[in-house]
């Protein structure tokens, strides 16, 4: 029982993100994105995006916190790697490693499915794009999320000395926040493909949590 207990909340995010797709695509779904695309919640997303506008300098702060989401997981792999290479062992590296690891895996394989499986398209048309995206999720705010949420877990539980352990995690709480309000006021996402995301991520974090040893 204590097994499962520990899994339910990443099941439970699992079924909200699942049921919100299927509202997605049966609520109030109307042709209100550019080229005719159509988006649920049709009346909320144009309200709010409405409300927020396009502000491409958010775009670009939350595009470099993806990057620094990515140089970060880079990072840690150089490390798992080097201590591979070290202990002639993968089951030696460290398991904080191995489980990030997993969830960077677990992000690509979902963006590349959402590349496929289309729930919605962009609320606008980019600059230098000659069509509509994808949508949904939003990528970035996965990623900013998954990893900054995941460091954050490892960091309260790992790192011994306080005041370093303050920094980190204040650190990754705020660039989870900032992720976030960035990409809500960027306005190059619909208020759902944002709410799906943290869905999504609150999932992946849950499932990482349960996971540990």
């Amino acid at each position: 029982m204590k097994t499962r207990s520990r899994y339910a909340p990443a099941a439970v995010f699992g079924a909200l993100f699942l049921i919100w797709i299927v509202l997605l695509k049966t609520v109030d779904v109307a042709a209100v994105g550019p080229e005719g695309t159509s988006v649920g919640f049709s009346h909320l997303n144009v309200w709010f995006h409405s409300l927020t506008g396009v502000n491409l300098t958010w775009y670009q702060i939350t595009n470099v916190l993806g990057y620094l989401s990515i140089a970060t997981v880079l990072v840690f792999a150089l490390t798992g790697l080097v201590q591979w290479i070290g202990r002639k062992s993968i089951a030696e590296v460290d398991g904080d490693l191995l489980r990030l690891g997993g969830l960077c895996v677990a992000l690509g394989t979902l963006y590349a499915a959402f590349e496929k499986i289309i729930i919605n398209y962009r609320p606008i048309i980019l600059p230098d794009e000659p069509t509509v995206e994808a949508s949904f999720p939003s990528s970035h705010t996965l990623l900013v999320c998954a990893i900054f949420g995941c460091l954050l877990i490892v960091a309260q539980k790992r790192v011994k000395n306080t005041a370093l352990r303050r920094v980190l995690v204040g650190f990754c709480a705020a660039a989870v926040v900032l992720g976030v309000v960035g990409r809500l006021l960027s306005g190059v996402h619909w208020l759902t493909d944002i709410i799906g995301s943290l869905l999504l991520s609150a999932a992946l974090l849950a499932l990482f949590a349960a996971t540990e040893k």
